[in-house]
């Protein structure tokens, strides 16, 4: 199913579960779970020493476990571009498993210069490796310059389909008083990630882009994840990060369209082809005047009912 203002694919992403490339043990429970997406990740989880076992590490799990029988998306975070480490991570994971992974997730992204970068050279490494596949481009929003340049980042590359917020580094860049990843400061009067958040889902939403939401750092507080997910899902988010297992059924049923919505997307598309054979660009549906622009917001719903239905992530 294609995005009907931007030409993108569509990926389902409620869950998208984060797996250290250092902890290969994971690869099999992440690959048994029900999370949409899979991110392979070989950046803040991984220490400095140990990146290059990470890469071995990813590039095996990509080639050997069968990740499409399961119907999952496959994401690889690389490193930012302004460390030594981001050119070794994209160039030897796409050479040796670049069939296998559905997008690269760019992580403390300030610029869009930086995106530029990924795009050229993944452009490049499709052609030299005869890719079958074009890679998407997924970005992290996580420091003060990231939000400051949002709108160009979020219109820089027809490679990139997601923005993500990285709530704890950006709480970093931002010097906030807190070190919850994800959570909140209980001396704020409200949500302190509220004004980023509609951010990002503006700029993605323009741009035809996926907002996802944050990792949340307190695993076991269920509760306190599911009111994040609630907020998020409100403001336009259509996933959220997962860091344990116990995080991806919350997401699932929090993301999933609830069927009041499904049922008037599809009344949506059907009046709407049927106005079209009548010659009329706006039609009347339950009292309200729906036209193009409704058409778009119900194809989303549609999209994600049909991939949810048949298990696919695309």
């Amino acid at each position: 199913m294609i995005d009907l203002k931007m030409n993108k694919p569509f990926r389902l992403q409620r869950s998208m579960l984060s797996v250290p490339g250092m902890n290969p043990r994971m690869f099999d429970k992440a690959l048994r779970s029900e999370a949409d997406t899979i991110m392979l990740d070989c950046e803040d989880s991984v220490p400095e020493d140990d990146k290059q076992q990470a890469r071995d590490n990813v590039i095996q799990a990509l080639n050997e476990k069968d990740w499409k029988a399961t119907n999952k998306g496959m994401v690889v975070r690389i490193n930012a571009v302004n460390t030594p480490h981001m050119y070794k991570d994209l160039i030897q994971i796409v050479e040796d498993a670049g069939e296998s992974i559905d997008c690269i997730l760019l992580p403390k992204v300030n610029e869009d210069t930086e995106v530029k970068v990924l795009d050229y050279l993944l452009n490049q490494l499709e052609m030299h490796l005869n890719l079958e596949k074009s890679i998407g481009i997924e970005v992290l929003i996580e420091t003060a310059a990231g939000a400051e340049n949002l709108g160009r980042i979020a219109a820089c590359s027809d490679r990139l389909e997601a923005l993500h917020f990285g709530a704890g580094d950006f709480a970093a860049s931002c010097r906030a008083r807190m070190t919850s990843i994800g959570g909140d400061s209980s001396e704020y009067p409200g949500d302190q990630w509220h004004y980023i958040m509609q951010k990002i889902v503006i700029a993605a939403r323009a741009n035809g882009l996926r907002p996802i939401d944050s990792a949340f750092g307190n695993y076991r507080d269920e509760r306190a994840y599911v009111e994040k997910l609630q907020r998020a899902a409100i403001l336009g988010f259509e996933g959220k990060w997962a860091i344990h297992p116990n995080q991806i059924a919350p997401a699932n049923k929090i993301m999933t369209p609830p069927a009041i919505e499904v049922d008037r997307a599809y009344r949506i598309i059907s009046a709407m082809k049927e106005g079209a054979q009548q010659g009329r660009g706006a039609v009347s549906l339950d009292g309200q005047m729906i036209d193009i622009a409704s058409v778009r917001m119900a194809q989303h719903i549609v999209s994600m009912d049909q991939a949810i239905k048949r298990g696919s992530p695309s």
